[in-house]
């Protein structure tokens, strides 16, 4: 396919390099008939005569030679400061004596640029990974948030009508605690499929062992009138995915239950 800025396509070059070689136009005529300069239409009958037809595709504009290319010793060490040191462009530059747009633009083409896509404890560049097919692997985690009061919250109607919504809200739902309401907590259960990303959410009352796989059997159920057959499930190190009924109940349902190492969220 040609490129965007091209004013001939493959089959106009070839209709043009014809007229030069084998009917014997002179350049600046063809050039005129298809509005390109007479450089271009000996460009391309030249290489009609070198190479036929497979001559007239578009070819990479990257040059055959770079001698001003940043040798590879120095991208090592700028990679190097990069990686161990955590150092930006600047101090980079200063560290090697080389101006600041090089060493970032090192940076750029090593996609370490930005220190959020470096590891923390190793200093390697982050590696994002996918499951070959959907259901090899699927992610379970709880995220807890504030129910939202009847008439909506503070936040949406003010200080004092969120006030008096979260009132009636206690009282409508029997939380209200020594003159204190309280509509409590939602906790969000979610299964999310690690090829596709295809998520599954409950809003349940607690995060226990019983409620994470009651919500891990409808899931699976979920997934499979869609096709998909879930293999294996990562959870992090919460009681609910400790306990032995999470063990027992992933082995009853054919999958193997893995988990993360402690303290590494990413």
């Amino acid at each position: 396919m040609s490129h965007a800025n091209a004013a001939l396509t493959p089959r106009a070059r070839l209709r043009l390099a014809k007229l030069v070689v084998e009917e014997r136009w002179p350049p600046a005529i063809a050039a005129r008939m298809f509005m390109v300069s007479p450089v271009t239409a000996r460009k391309w009958a030249a290489r009609y005569r070198a190479e036929g037809s497979a001559g007239m595709t578009d070819r990479s504009s990257r040059p055959h030679s770079m001698p001003t290319k940043t040798p590879p010793a120095t991208v090592k060490q700028i990679v190097q400061l990069r990686w161990r040191r955590r150092l930006g462009p600047a101090q980079i530059a200063g560290a090697l004596g080389m101006p600041v747009s090089t060493v970032h633009a090192v940076l750029t083409r090593c996609r370490i640029n930005r220190l959020s896509r470096i590891d923390r404890v190793t200093g390697e560049p982050i590696r994002r990974y996918e499951h070959e097919k959907p259901g090899s692997m699927i992610h379970v985690d709880v995220t807890k948030f504030g129910n939202i009061p009847d008439g909506g919250g503070w936040r949406f109607t003010g200080k004092q009508q969120g006030d008096k919504n979260k009132a009636a809200t206690a009282v409508r739902t029997g939380r209200t605690q020594k003159g204190h309401p309280n509509i409590g907590t939602a906790f969000l259960h979610t299964v999310i499929d690690d090829h596709s990303r295809v998520a599954y959410v409950e809003i349940c009352h607690n995060e226990k062992a019983d409620t994470a796989i009651a919500v891990l059997q409808r899931a699976v159920a979920w997934f499979a009138d869609h096709g998909v057959t879930v293999e294996r499930v990562l959870s992090d190190n919460g009681p609910a995915y400790r306990s032995n009924a999470w063990r027992d109940a992933c082995a009853e349902l054919g999958i193997q239950p893995k988990r993360t190492r402690p303290y590494r969220p990413q």
